[in-house]
């Protein structure tokens, strides 16, 4: 895999975006990883180009007539391009800044067709050693175009065609009749190994979405698609820098709806919660549910007062009616809310939850229904253990 730091742009003009194309329906991340393999790595990039550089070099060196000196003029002027391009995108891409996708994906196009003209005036030029040079030069470099670049079949099916496409003309031209099988070779060639870019493409995307799929399920409740601790844990270390509040919920009365009306209704009941708590919560903040009717909501950045406000809004929110029976019925369940902040309480995610832990145990204590903010001596006890085991235990 790709470095996750660096982030190439997508491509913005019409030819390059229909160069670029992966296929329907794939997601933006996956798109933007995939303009990230088309960049390819130095070392790769290194090889080819050293390649193509020296057979045209030595077929110069061979037959330096205007033709010949021409390609290897072109294919030096194109290769160090794309050699800057792929420098100063690396380091855009490091920094943040808008790549050159655009210009590399041309460069590209140009680099296959440079080493298409190169074949078709060495077969020309009635030399069989510059033409074997040649066309091993073309057929080796167009394997390598389909494995490297099939993160997008149609720039590969275009690059191949560009590549091998000249040798037919320059076969017509060369005198020579046996060269007609080029006729039917070429065009089975180019068809097949566009089909193993397509295949290999849609072969990398399906991988791709697994790994994201997987990825989210390792960081998401499964129940109501809220972050688990894990997800917790990940946010807090992204957001954690921004002096976190953390506000712990826990539902009131939620057990006895359970017995009452069932496991399944409690579930649709915990999906409605859920939905609830990360409507009023906003999209900065991170809610999650760590198990049971327990769940957290992680402010990045916010104040004292504004944690209160969000508390006493989510307790107002879910007492509300839940309308999530079989024939409508609604069905009522209070919240407790403990709150904690940071550094006040603690800096790590560990301290925090057990300080509003802490006040949320209070909160309950004093009636339900509550908010409690965590006091400066829940802050100096945290190292004591949770309380949770206490509220468990009353």
């Amino acid at each position: 895999m790709r470095d996750t730091e660096k982030v190439y742009s997508p491509p913005r003009t019409r030819l390059a975006r229909w160069l670029a194309e992966p296929g329907a329906d794939v997601p933006e991340p996956i798109r933007l990883a995939l303009i990230a393999n088309l960049y390819g790595t130095l070392p790769i990039f290194v090889g080819g180009v050293a390649n193509t550089i020296l057979v045209a070099a030595v077929i110069a060196a061979r037959l330096p007539t205007p033709p010949i000196l021409a390609w290897l003029v072109m294919e030096v002027a194109v290769c160090l391009s794309r050699l800057a391009v792929l420098v100063v995108a690396d380091r855009a891409a490091r920094a943040g800044r808008p790549t050159p996708t655009d210009l590399n994906l041309m460069l590209a196009v140009a680099w296959a067709g440079c080493l298409g003209y190169g074949t078709f005036v060495s077969l020309v030029s009635g030399d069989w050693v510059a033409a074997t040079l040649a066309c091993l030069s073309s057929a080796a470099m167009v394997g390598g175009t389909c494995f490297r670049n099939f993160s997008a079949p149609r720039l590969t099916g275009v690059m191949i065609a560009l590549t091998l496409g000249p040798c037919c003309l320059g076969a017509a031209l060369s005198g020579e009749p046996l060269l007609a099988v080029t006729f039917v070779q070429i065009p089975f060639y180019l068809l097949a190994m566009t089909k193993a870019a397509y295949r290999l493409n849609g072969l990398l995307v399906a991988t791709m979405r697994a790994e994201r799929e997987n990825a989210a399920l390792a960081l998401h409740d499964g129940l109501t698609g809220l972050a688990n601790r894990a997800g917790l844990n990940a946010a807090f270390e992204r957001h954690g820098h921004r002096a976190p509040g953390l506000l712990y919920l826990d539902l009131d009365g939620f057990k006895a709806i359970n017995d009452t009306h069932g496991h399944a209704m409690g579930d649709r009941l915990l999906r409605s919660v859920a939905e609830r708590i990360a409507e009023a919560a906003g999209s900065e903040a991170v809610a999650a549910r760590i198990g049971g009717d327990e769940f957290v909501v992680l402010c990045p950045g916010r104040a004292r007062g504004a944690l209160i406000d969000l508390g006493e809004r989510l307790i107002a929110r879910i007492a509300a009616p839940h309308p999530i029976g079989p024939d409508g019925q609604a069905l009522a369940v209070g919240a407790s809310v403990g709150i904690a902040t940071a550094p006040e309480h603690g800096t790590g995610l560990a301290a925090l939850m057990r300080a509003a832990d802490s006040a949320l145990y209070r909160a309950k204590s004093l009636g339900k229904g509550r908010c409690s903010v965590a006091s400066r001596k829940a802050a100096e006890s945290v190292s004591e253990g949770p309380p949770e085991a206490e509220r468990m235990s009353a």
